[in-house]
């Protein structure tokens, strides 16, 4: 899909395309290199947290499923926490950069529209382990949630997970995973505009010159998480487009940008839920590139899109509850 400027919304055309211009890769190679580059940065800043008015911020680090090593967890919560929802939030990057440092505004967002705990793992990323490491981390920082739940003043029939784009894509793969391990069951997801097909096959998907993300960004990315997994052997936990079963998934909001490479994938994302007797609140924008609501979070679309999955958190607050298993 071929994007024109004119295709953009006037108040997200200059932020992207000056932030395109400063992350512009010409091959696969300097994007790899790019994203080592990142995670180095990223590493710099990690731990650097603070509180904030209303909510306290703490860095924990927790085990790792069959490993001597730990995950490094971000806890936000409100003053005086007791039997609130707890939420896990994925960060995005294409599975290959960032910290849950850089996604702190979603986790406060998320505390100010109804209060909760916001646990964000900082998960393993694909320049340094491949497919199923991120996975495994945010599924080992949720079972801890639901043990812990006591002690964080969370309740376990509560527990969420959202993220965007990656950490969308992580969300609807470990909903998919919770569901089948059968240890902990979810209340409420957002993957928002997730990152979940690896084919590339969709009209969005292909030829697709947005700015922030587009197609060959989105192959590059696939290739560096999934590594020497074989295409015909790619399972839904790695990319939850390939699943053939989506009932019993817990509802679901989500929303995308009509000229960025997931667009179709979400759609019919969503409609495969439908279809499997899932609630889906689902919203698409016009003119957005991907991460716009991040990108320009000032711009009048942004607002809306924003208000749009706060909303639904805040329904799904008061109104979805689980029974954990025993």
């Amino acid at each position: 899909m071929k994007v024109t400027k004119k295709m953009i919304d006037k108040q997200l055309r200059f932020k992207g395309r000056l932030i395109d211009l400063l992350l512009k890769s010409s091959s696969e190679e300097k994007w790899v290199e790019s994203m080592v580059k990142f995670k180095i940065r990223s590493d710099k800043s990690a731990g650097k947290i603070k509180d904030i008015e209303g909510i306290t911020c703490s860095e924990m680090w927790i085990p790792r499923h069959n490993s001597d090593s730990k995950i490094r967890i971000l806890i936000y919560r409100p003053n005086h926490p007791q039997d609130l929802p707890g939420v896990l939030w994925i960060h995005g990057g294409g599975y290959a950069m960032g910290n849950p440092e850089q996604f702190v505004h979603a986790c406060t967002r998320l505390i100010r529209a109804k209060n909760c705990v916001v646990i964000a793992p900082d998960y393993r990323l694909s320049v340094e382990a491949k497919y199923p490491a991120a996975l495994e981390d945010c599924y080992d920082t949720l079972l801890w949630m639901k043990n812990q739940a006591k002690e964080l003043g969370i309740r376990d029939d509560q527990l969420m997970v959202g993220g965007e784009s990656a950490g969308g894509g992580l969300t609807a793969a470990l909903t998919l995973y919770a569901r089948d391990k059968g240890e902990v069951k979810i209340a409420f997801q957002m993957p928002l505009y997730p990152m979940i097909d690896n084919r590339n096959d969709t009209e969005s998907a292909k030829d697709n010159n947005a700015p922030i993300w587009n197609s060959n960004y989105n192959k590059w990315a696939w290739r560096l998480y999934l590594g020497a997994l074989a295409e015909d052997a790619v399972p839904p936990y790695a990319a939850a487009a390939r699943a053939s079963d989506y009932s019993n998934l817990p509802p679901t909001v989500t929303f995308v940008g009509d000229i960025e490479p997931f667009r179709d994938e979400t759609i019919h994302y969503v409609e495969r839920l439908r279809k499997a007797g899932v609630s889906v609140e689902f919203e698409i924008f016009k003119g957005c590139y991907h991460g716009f609501d991040i990108i320009n979070p000032n711009a009048e679309v942004s607002k809306r899109a924003t208000a749009f999955y706060i909303n639904a958190f805040k329904y799904a607050v008061d109104h979805y509850f689980v029974k954990q298993n025993v």
